[in-house]
C-alpha cells in the first residue's frame, strides 16, 4: 500500500517538475537562410546559415532582439576541420528546435521587458564570432571562413522581414556570441535605420588577455591565429587596428572604448570558461592540479582561491577602458558561471543572482529603456550568496 502511494507521489512530483520546466521554457523551430548561400555567407562546411525566430506581438511587434549563439573558436584549419562536421560548423548537424527561456521567453512573468519583441537566436557555425571573410576556399579542406558574411546576410534578411521598421533593436549574444555583440556593435547600428533605438548586450563575452597560472600567455596567440585564419582584421575596429595588431583588437579590453553605440556587459568576474581556458588551460596545468578546482569552485584550495582572486583583479583592470557613461551598463557578479541571460534561473526567478538587490532582467530592462543607469561590480567570492555557481562533470 505504502509502495503504491509512494509511487503515485513520485509521479505527481515528476509531473509538477515537467510542468514547471515547460512553462519556464519552450521550443522554437529552425529557419534556414538558403538565400545566403549565393552570397557566400555560409557555415564552415558551405551549408546555409540558420536561426530561430519567435515573432513579436502586440506593442512589441516593431522591437527586435538579435542574439548570436556562442561556442568557442577554431584557430587553424585542423581545428576548423574538427568543427566542420558538428553543429558548430554545419547547419546540417543542428537540432531543428531550440529551447527559448530567460531573455527569449514570450511571457511577461519570465521576461517583463522583452517578452513581446521579435526574438531571434542566430546559430553559430563559422568559428570566429561572425567576423571571418576569406574569399578563397582550399579544395583540400573545403573550409569556408565567412562569419562576417553570415552576420550581414542575417541582418539583411531580418530587415526585409520587418526590422527595417524597428522602433527598438538590440544586438546580443553569449560567450563567443557575446564577443560578436561587442565587435559588431557599431556595424549593427550602421545597418539599422537612424530612427531606431539601437543598443548592444554582451553576456560572458568580455574575454581578457590574461596570463596562465604559470605566467605564460596562451589566449593571446590563440586569438591572433583565429583572426589570421579567418581574415577577421577587416571587420575589427579601425581605431584599434591602427594602434595595435588585429589579434589584440579581438580582445574587448583593447577596443571597447571605441564603441559609439550604447552597450551593456554582463559577466562573472570568475567566468568559468575563462578560468578553465585562459587562466588554467591544460597546457599550463599538465599535472592537473587545478582540475577539481575548475570543475567546482568549492573544491579550490586556499592557494588556488588566491590565484582566482588575482584573475578577478586582472579582469577588473581590463574593464577600466569601459568608462562610466550612463549609456554603458555593467553587471559583474562574483559567480562561477558563464552566460546568464538565456536560462530562466539566472535571468529572472525568485532565486536569481542579484547585484544591489537587482536581477539581471531588471538591470538590463532599466538600462535599455532609460529608466535607470546600472553599473555594479560585486564583492569578491564567496560573499555573494545569490550566485548559481556552475559545477561541471
Amino acid at each position: 500500500m505504502m509502495r503504491g502511494g509512494g509511487r503515485r507521489i513520485c509521479l505527481i512530483l515528476v509531473g509538477l517538475l515537467s510542468l514547471l520546466l515547460t512553462t519556464e521554457a519552450y521550443e522554437v523551430g529552425l529557419t534556414f537562410l538558403n538565400s545566403a548561400v549565393a552570397k557566400g555567407a555560409v557555415c564552415l562546411d558551405g551549408s546555409a546559415p540558420a536561426y530561430h525566430i519567435d515573432k513579436g506581438f502586440g506593442a512589441g511587434v516593431n522591437n527586435w532582439l538579435v542574439f548570436f549563439e556562442g561556442g568557442g573558436w577554431c584557430n587553424n584549419a585542423t581545428a576548423c576541420l574538427t568543427r566542420k562536421d558538428t553543429r558548430l560548423g554545419s547547419s546540417k548537424k543542428m537540432l531543428t528546435t531550440e529551447t527559448f527561456s530567460g531573455m527569449f521567453h514570450n511571457k511577461a512573468k519570465y521576461n517583463p521587458d522583452f517578452y513581446d519583441w521579435n526574438r531571434i537566436k542566430v546559430r553559430y557555425c563559422d568559428g570566429a564570432s561572425f567576423t571571418g571573410d576569406v574569399e578563397a576556399v582550399d579544395p583540400k579542406t573545403n573550409l569556408h571562413y565567412r562569419g562576417a558574411r553570415i552576420f550581414r546576410a542575417v541582418i539583411e534578411d531580418l530587415l526585409a522581414k520587418g526590422m527595417k521598421n524597428a522602433k527598438n533593436a538590440m544586438l546580443a549574444g553569449c560567450s563567443a556570441g557575446g564577443l560578436t555583440a561587442i565587435l559588431q556593435c557599431d556595424n549593427f547600428r550602421s545597418l539599422l535605420p537612424a530612427t531606431t533605438n539601437v543598443k548592444c548586450l554582451a553576456d560572458a563575452g568580455f574575454f581578457i588577455n590574461g596570463k596562465t597560472i604559470i605566467g605564460t600567455s596562451h589566449i593571446e596567440g590563440f586569438f591572433a591565429d583565429v583572426v589570421k585564419t579567418h581574415g577577421s582584421a577587416k571587420v575589427l575596429s579601425p581605431a584599434c587596428t591602427s594602434k595595435m595588431s588585429p589579434g589584440l583588437c579581438f580582445f574587448p579590453q583593447n577596443m571597447v572604448q571605441y564603441i559609439k553605440t550604447p552597450i551593456f556587459l554582463i559577466n562573472a568576474a570568475y567566468d568559468s570558461w575563462q578560468i578553465k581556458n585562459i587562466l588554467a588551460p591544460g597546457v599550463a596545468d599538465r599535472k592537473g592540479t587545478f582540475r577539481e578546482c575548475k570543475l567546482d569552485i568549492t573544491k579550490c584550495s586556499a592557494a588556488q582561491l588566491n590565484v582566482l582572486q588575482g584573475f578577478r583583479q586582472e579582469f577588473l583592470r581590463a574593464l577600466t577602458g569601459f568608462g562610466n557613461s550612463p549609456s554603458r551598463g555593467l553587471f559583474i557578479n562574483s559567480c562561477y558561471s558563464h552566460c546568464q541571460t538565456g536560462i530562466q534561473e539566472t535571468w529572472l526567478r525568485n532565486d536569481s543572482p542579484l547585484l544591489g538587490g537587482t536581477t539581471i532582467a531588471k538591470a538590463v530592462g532599466d538600462w535599455y529603456y532609460g529608466r535607470a543607469a546600472f553599473q555594479k561590480i560585486d564583492c569578491p567570492y564567496p560573499c555573494d550568496k545569490t550566485c548559481h555557481n556552475r559545477v561541471f562533470d
